[in-house]
């Protein structure tokens, strides 16, 4: 039988024999002594234990290969990997974000790195008569008929909650925000001290577990959500339905992240994950929903209210939408989150496998609201993937009237996607509770770098506009987005993907799949499958 397998073992013995010996007589060799003393221990637990059986048939060894596999993500995305493969974003758009933030030059040489007659490849056409924008401070009106309605910028900080990142990132993230006027959304961990720290504008999101404004038993309460709504930095509010990173599942902060001073905030137990509940108490049909939603803006005394959303069932969606028609209570906004979205812990089936990705998603709400000739007075937020001016440019095409970004600004702020935010062990101080590690990240240098990114990126959008002859990013349509759908073929996304028209819904059911298969049967009492749904399960046992 071949020894070679327990060959580190045998030679970490014989070294330290050999090593000891010498130790004797020159003290100098007693650090090499201890170096193979300590290996021999290692091999020996290996040989003795009984967990592992790679562990006991190649003692040492075993060790060279679970670090191998420990940094596995790094040496691929390092030295393995090309610029231009994602997973989950390119070196090349990481390096644009960088580039950004820091204000140096992100101009490239020798041409593309992208392959142009790939399938998949998008462009933006430009026109022979160039517009001149004499500004980037492109801005959206949502909620113009409140009392305190709200002029956003079409670029602004997706919903991640204080506890996901550190005291020290939520800090230059508003900081950023309240000098490039944009806002940044808190996530579903609460309104925390440091979101209030700098004066950047907020968005509120409430989640099912109604942090900062739940009782013991996790219930609403309306008098906590006042006070913590009424703070001026608080612009709009926005009920969280589910994420595009786990919908259907709820947030999740291990238990790790779940400090004295988190769980005091949010009003949960410290050192225990803190999950939230995977449905909303506050209602539980479409129209109780609406409800709750005008509760909330009313108690917040007219500030824009809305809604966020991972589609999943059409005919949920569509309950929504006809309880909309219904009772004509409209949400002042709804922003799409994608299922390629996510910025801290999922499981691994609901991060690959669940959900509808952002371009599907935002059309069907997008096609949904034109029909009901509802569009333009519900503004759309759109969030999945976006780090670049042409991401931006894209999503606005498809029917957004602005865009969110998680983890582009938290590039700026200077991770490096080290694939470690559900660990606490971030080792740029972002995502992570540890103060040994976020009290490094300094907050001044850091919300420069997102102000800049913020204005570079905007700065690059009206360089697209002006090169697609347009004025304001309102103006794209899916017609100016064009795709290869083969070596030999290319389509605009107007020709790729059926829109509806003002009012169609109301006249009759489009011909299109969706709404032809869930559109009639959807229901706004109720979230419950249509029965010709229910009856694909019979014959199934129990």
């Amino acid at each position: 039988m071949s020894l070679s397998r327990f060959s580190a073992y045998l030679i970490s013995l014989i070294a330290m024999v050999v090593t000891g010996l010498y130790a004797r007589h020159n003290l100098q060799w007693l650090w090499a002594f201890a170096v193979f003393l300590g290996l021999s221990i290692l091999g020996t637990i290996d040989l003795a234990q009984k967990k592992s059986t790679l562990r006991r048939n190649y003692p040492l060894l075993a060790h060279f290969r679970f670090g191998l596999e420990s940094i596995g993500p790094e040496i691929r995305q390092y030295f393995v990997e090309s610029d231009t493969v994602e997973t989950p974003f390119s070196r090349l758009e990481r390096a644009l974000v960088y580039q950004r933030a820091k204000s140096v030059n992100d101009t490239r040489p020798f041409g593309t790195l992208q392959d142009v007659y790939g399938v998949d490849y998008e462009w933006i056409n430009h026109s022979m008569r160039p517009s001149a924008i004499p500004s980037d401070d492109f801005r959206i009106d949502i909620g113009a008929d409140r009392p305190k309605p709200y002029s956003a910028s079409v670029f602004n900080i997706s919903a991640m909650s204080w506890g996901a990142l550190s005291a020290a990132a939520i800090r230059a993230l508003n900081e950023g925000a309240r000098r490039g006027h944009f806002y940044h959304d808190t996530g579903e961990g609460s309104l925390s001290p440091y979101h209030l720290e700098n004066g950047g504008d907020i968005v509120w999101e409430i989640g099912s577990g109604y942090f900062g404004c739940r009782n013991a038993e996790g219930r609403f309460v309306e008098e906590k959500f006042k006070v913590g709504a009424a703070h001026e930095q608080v612009r709009m509010i926005e009920v969280k339905l589910s994420q595009g990173a786990k919908p259907g599942h709820g947030g999740v902060l291990p238990a790790a992240k779940v400090s004295a001073e988190i769980a005091a905030v949010r009003g949960v137990q410290e050192g225990v994950d803190c999950i939230s509940p995977a449905r909303h108490t506050a209602f539980t049909t479409p129209m109780e929903l609406l409800q709750f939603v005008d509760r909330l803006r009313n108690l917040s005394g007219g500030k824009p209210t809305g809604f966020k959303l991972a589609i999943g069932h059409a005919w949920e969606w569509f309950g929504i939408a006809k309880a909309m028609h219904e009772s004509q209570i409209l949400p002042d906004f709804i922003v799409v989150d994608g299922a390629e979205g996510g910025t801290g812990a999922a499981p691994a089936e609901f991060i690959d496998h669940v959900g509808v990705p952002m371009h599907e998603a935002l059309m069907l709400v997008h096609n949904t609201l034109v029909g009901l000739d509802l569009r333009d007075r519900i503004r759309i937020g759109a969030a999945g993937r976006i780090v670049s001016a042409f991401d931006i440019a894209r999503t606005m095409a498809m029917g957004a009237d602005w865009c969110n970004a998680g983890r582009g600004f938290m590039f700026a702020l200077g991770c490096i996607q080290s694939l470690s935010c559900h660990t606490d062990r971030c080792p740029t101080g972002v995502a992570t509770q540890d103060p040994r590690r976020w009290k490094h990240l300094d907050v001044t240098d850091k919300a420069t770098r997102v102000h800049n990114f913020h204005q570079n990126t905007l700065h690059a959008l009206r360089d697209l506009l002006c090169a697609a002859g347009l004025e304001h990013p309102g103006e794209l349509g899916p017609e100016h987005i064009l795709r290869r759908v083969s070596p030999v073929e290319v389509r605009s996304l107007a020709a790729l993907y059926r829109f509806l028209k003002p009012g169609e819904l109301l006249a009759h059911i489009p011909d299109h799949a969706v709404f032809q298969q869930f559109w009639a049967e959807a229901r706004s009492d109720s979230f419950a499958a249509p029965a010709k749904v229910s009856a694909l399960r019979i014959g199934k046992s129990v």
